[in-house]
């Protein structure tokens, strides 16, 4: 379930109460007349079940709560409650596949922003990926994968194109339009410096390595693979089974295909540049794609079931 705490202007308490006591899947409303200070209204408590969440929020707003109070979200990791339990078995749906909407794209905004710190880690996890194309280490690859933070931007593109938020698509798109070509930069002068040094060899960058020749020839199972990451990746975000991404992170080459790029750039390999430039576009535009039409078709399936809108207040 969802612990909602609402600051609501005094005039409009009896509408939000009502709202809230008026449709399945609510518990445990308190009320604390005049509690808050800034801005002043009635603080309003209530627990309610996920499958309900986006309808309810989009009532709140319909009352002007948003602009004249606040609202306020957490998941209860724990709830001993008989009415909770009642309140969850009736609410429609259920309740761990359900799309909480707002949520969604509050979790999304900070992951998509252009940060020094995702730079960063972009640029260790690029390293990283040159480091095990180099050496043909798995382990390696993978901890890239596990490292970079290009699933957060990957994410919002989504977001913003399914719910027409352009401000967070734009941003989106800039954290990648800078974070992928600043990091391959960099892990281009890492790997001259590490040629310079002897800890990059020429036998090494251009030896036949058939472990990890897909990360620049990418195959007919590329655009299926991130596809399928694609809706895998939104179906974990919109959901309580988050640990997913981790799977997701692993299962396309982004990272290592931008890897693979700056190495064969530093050791001028015009045909690696090429190839992992490719993979790179076909992971990032199949997971853009797949990930937009999963959000979309969630986002209909959640309507749908859930009926005509919340009433609003006037």
């Amino acid at each position: 379930m969802l612990h909602l705490r609402l600051i609501v202007p005094a005039d409009r308490t009896g509408e939000v109460c009502a709202l809230l006591e008026g449709r399945p899947g609510t518990a445990h409303l308190v009320v604390l007349p005049g509690a808050a200070r800034t801005p002043p209204g009635d603080v309003v408590m209530c627990d309610v079940a996920r499958s309900v969440a986006d309808g309810l929020l989009e009532g709140l707003r319909g009352l002007g709560v948003d602009e004249r109070g606040a609202v306020t979200g957490d998941t209860l990791e724990l709830v001993l409650s008989r009415s909770a339990r009642e309140a969850e078995r009736e609410a429609p749906g259920e309740n761990a596949d359900t799309v909480v909407w707002e949520a969604v794209v509050e979790g999304v905004r900070d992951k998509a922003a252009l940060t020094p710190v995702f730079l960063v880690f972009m640029a260790v996890a690029v390293m990283l990926g040159a480091c095990g194309v180099v050496l043909q280490s798995d382990t390696l690859i993978v901890g890239a994968m596990v490292v970079g933070p290009d699933f957060g931007p990957l994410a919002g593109l989504c977001v913003g194109l399914t719910g027409r938020d352009r401000r967070l698509a734009r941003q989106s798109l800039a954290t990648l339009a800078v974070g992928f070509p600043a990091a391959m930069l960099l892990t281009t002068l890492f790997s001259l410096l590490m040629r310079a040094t002897g800890q990059f060899t020429a036998a090494e960058s251009t030896a036949e390595r058939t472990s990890t020749a897909f990360i620049w020839e990418p195959g007919h199972l590329a655009l299926t693979v991130a596809l399928l990451a694609g809706v895998a990746g939104m179906l974990s975000l919109t959901s309580s089974k988050s640990e997913a991404l981790t799977g997701v992170a692993i299962s396309v080459t982004t990272v290592p295909a931008a890897a693979n790029t700056a190495v064969a750039l530093a050791f001028g390999n015009l045909q690696q540049v090429g190839g992992s430039l490719l993979q790179l576009f076909v992971n990032v535009a199949g997971i853009v794609a797949a990930g937009t039409l999963t959000l979309g078709v969630g986002r209909r399936l959640l309507t749908r079931r859930r009926g005509p809108a919340w009433p609003h207040g006037g």
